[in-house]
């Protein structure tokens, strides 16, 4: 059974009392960037929108938050906090991994699938109304930092 996420997202910010939410229809494909080197070999950084912070990190504001929050590699899953407007956070508050699977990522490094995690994670609000916000602000400052911390793989986990 799959899940008409769509509509569901369309039903859960109405019920906040949201305008209608405008989805981004991009024309153009992505440009399409093959590995150039093994998974193994491989800097692996995760990016995520379900409002994923650290404990003593300033927590996202509800709408159209359009910051960002670094996460460093080592950081304990005991220390994420989240916070959302769009979702039911009981399972990622009990465990973070399902939104953000930093655990995860790092069985995968110590059995050899994945090279390294790079040294930062990075986390937003997810749902930002603005999509210029995203494209001008959000989008380019998280890129820049993946490119500074010389990442080959990144997984975006969208919530």
């Amino acid at each position: 059974m799959h899940v008409e996420y769509i509509k569901k997202i369309a039903e859960r910010y109405s019920g906040l009392g949201y305008p209608l939410y405008s989805w981004v229809r991009n024309e153009d494909p992505p440009p399409w960037q093959p590995l150039k080197k093994p998974l193994n070999q491989c800097r692996v950084a995760l990016t995520a929108s379900g409002g994923i912070y650290r404990a003593g990190q300033l927590a996202f504001h509800f709408r159209d938050d359009d910051s960002f929050r670094q996460i460093p590699r080592g950081v304990s899953i005991k220390d994420l906090r989240i916070t959302h407007f769009a979702y039911d956070l009981t399972d990622a508050r009990r465990d973070p991994n399902c939104v953000f699977p930093l655990d995860p990522l790092r069985r995968l490094v110590k059995e050899g699938f994945l090279g390294e995690i790079a040294p930062f994670q990075y986390t937003f609000m997810g749902g930002i109304y603005s999509h210029r916000k995203v494209r001008e602000n959000l989008a380019p400052a998280i890129t820049e930092q993946l490119v500074q911390n010389r990442v080959d793989v990144l997984l975006l986990v969208p919530v």
